[in-house]
């Protein structure tokens, strides 16, 4: 099945962490926390843990999130994680990785797997896609 959404962040909060031993390289490596907020065929929030190496001013990069999801697909209640990340040149988007972490599935979501994608409208608007399978 198919469930697409629209979200928003609703809390970025960078942290400290630094790996040890540090390493300097052309990119700062960073870690945040986010919480997001869903509508539509996917609707609920989610907790992220956001890793990137990644320059704000030229906005290349690339991104390894795991985001911990609560809410409902089509109608359908359950909690269940899901890991993406994609790399930037700063006007693209490349390299993609999106799936449904496999056993992380409760209450009406238990069992599900799947991949799925991310992207933003020309207008801002972030846009969810998951495919997946309950079994």
């Amino acid at each position: 099945m198919r469930a697409n959404g629209t979200f928003g962040v609703k809390a970025f909060v960078p942290t400290e962490l630094k790996p040890e031993p540090a390493v300097t390289t052309g990119l700062p490596v960073g870690v945040a926390t986010m919480e997001k907020h869903f509508e539509g065929e996917i609707a609920g929030r989610s907790s992220t843990l956001f890793t990137a190496a990644y320059d704000q001013q030229s906005g290349v990069g690339t991104y390894v999130a795991m985001e911990s999801f609560e809410g409902s697909l089509h109608g359908r209640s359950g909690a269940f994680n899901f890991v993406h990340s994609a790399t930037t040149s700063g006007s693209d988007r490349t390299a993609e990785f999106f799936t449904i972490v496999p056993s992380s599935g409760t209450g009406d979501l238990a069992g599900i797997s799947g991949t799925g994608g991310l992207g933003a409208d020309a207008d801002g608007t972030h846009r969810i896609r998951l495919d997946y399978e309950l079994g």
